[in-house]
């Protein structure tokens, strides 16, 4: 049985009641601050599940705003890793350095855990059609699991996606289409949403607020499962790569849980790892509503926002932790350093939450022995042609020593 109670106002408290969900608080945007929707739940007397036959992070559903009864939309979502980055660590500064490779879902992103929960809900209520505006890996992830659903889904997405993201979501039998701007999509997704009855799975209101508030809970299982992994103990930090800030929120949300059925006496540090600063800039000059700062295209597409949202505000603001940019040069150099120190090769966007944290090492924010926690959200696979950019050229050399000697020298410094 689900602990879930009600749905609430994140900033002011407002219930829920007839309002539609997808547009967020009206008192809040009346007020001219953009706000999604929460869900609450009753966990007096709540305790995690031991292993009770539910497939992966349905272990933990009773913690998600589903009906008891609904037969859960599965594709092997869960229990990803947690490692520890040794080499990593050590060249950064932090003394226990972990990544949760969110890599090793299904659809290869920590997007197919509030992809489950949303088209376990969609099924269960019968709706038509799902639908989405995405570049890529929540695009990919809602095809998927509308595939294992039984349900149509329709992606908007903008002409500067790479063709591989593209692939993957029609691959997963979506209808994709390009919309001249960002602004665009969410116009017909919005329309698609309140005029066909379709359930929307991401955000489509400007400002952004986030995705759906229903399946942000998926996320709440990192929390859990992180948690676990360390043996019953939490890090002091988890950074959380954020654009409109559902897994960053989410997680939180998961680790709150814990500290209200007493496993914890505190949550954890959150660190928002950004590309353009907005919630760093709204942090620092103690704004209550998110700022906009100037934005372009980025390495780190799928996070290039110029604007936060409050649920990022809020998970950073409750657990008194930090926001940090990155520049694509510093995104890639990261990139690089994992690969060649863990053999992770993660997405450019992912490895953002490792640039804040190695930052964040530097100012002397991270204390010997405590432990930090990455969230790596998806794999480089999706998107090679970027990292190919920043790589040296193949060299092609004849069978000979000199030869080899001379390109491994110029190409890679490597001396024999």
């Amino acid at each position: 049985m689900s602990y879930f109670k009600s749905v609430r106002c994140i900033r002011c408290g407002r219930p829920l009641g007839d309002t539609p969900f997808h547009r967020g608080c009206p008192s809040c945007r009346e007020q001219g601050i953009s706000v999604n929707f929460t869900t609450e739940y009753d966990l007096t007397g709540a305790k995690l599940p031991g292993q009770n036959g539910q497939p992966g992070m349905y272990r933990f559903r009773d913690f998600y705003p589903i009906d008891g009864e609904a037969a859960p939309v599965s594709i092997g979502e869960g229990n990803t890793p947690l490692l520890r980055l040794e080499r990593l660590g050590a060249e950064l500064g932090i003394g226990e350095l972990y990544a949760k490779d969110e890599s090793r879902n299904p659809t290869m992103s920590y997007k197919d855990r509030l992809c489950s929960v949303l088209l376990t809900k969609a099924r269960h209520e019968k709706v038509p059609a799902v639908t989405i505006a995405s570049t890529g890996n929540h695009g990919a992830a809602a095809a998927a699991y509308a595939a294992a659903a039984g349900l149509p889904c329709v992606v908007f997405t903008v002409p500067q996606v790479p063709d591989t993201m593209k692939t993957l979501m029609q691959a997963y039998g979506a209808k994709v289409m390009v919309t001249p701007t960002s602004i665009d999509r969410w116009t017909i997704m919005g329309q698609c949403v309140e005029q066909l009855g379709w359930m929307p799975i991401s955000g489509f209101v400007a400002p952004a607020i986030g995705s759906n508030c229903y399946g942000i809970d998926g996320y709440k299982s990192i929390a859990f499962e992180i948690y676990e992994q360390l043996g019953g103990a939490a890090p002091d930090l988890i950074s959380v790569p954020a654009c409109y800030s559902d897994g960053l929120y989410g997680t939180y949300k998961g680790m709150a849980d814990l500290v209200e059925m007493g496993y914890l006496e505190q949550a954890p540090k959150f660190v928002a790892a950004e590309v353009f600063g907005s919630m760093e800039q709204t942090l620092a000059q103690g704004q209550e509503a998110p700022q906009v700062v100037p934005s372009e295209w980025s390495v780190s597409f799928s996070i290039a926002n110029g604007q936060c949202t409050w649920q990022g505000l809020e998970a950073v603001r409750k657990s008194q932790g930090y926001a940090r940019s990155s520049s694509d040069q510093e995104t890639m150099e990261m990139q690089a350093l994992l690969a060649s120190r863990e053999g992770i090769y993660a997405e450019a966007s992912s490895v953002t939450s490792l640039v804040a944290l190695a930052k964040l090492a530097k100012e002397g924010k991270i204390a010997p022995g405590q432990k930090a926690v990455a969230v790596l959200t998806s794999t480089g696979l999706k998107d090679p042609g970027t990292t190919r950019k920043f790589l040296p050229p193949v060299p092609t050399i004849d069978p000979n020593m000199d030869e080899l000697r001379t390109a491994l020298k110029n190409a890679y410094g490597m001396e024999l």
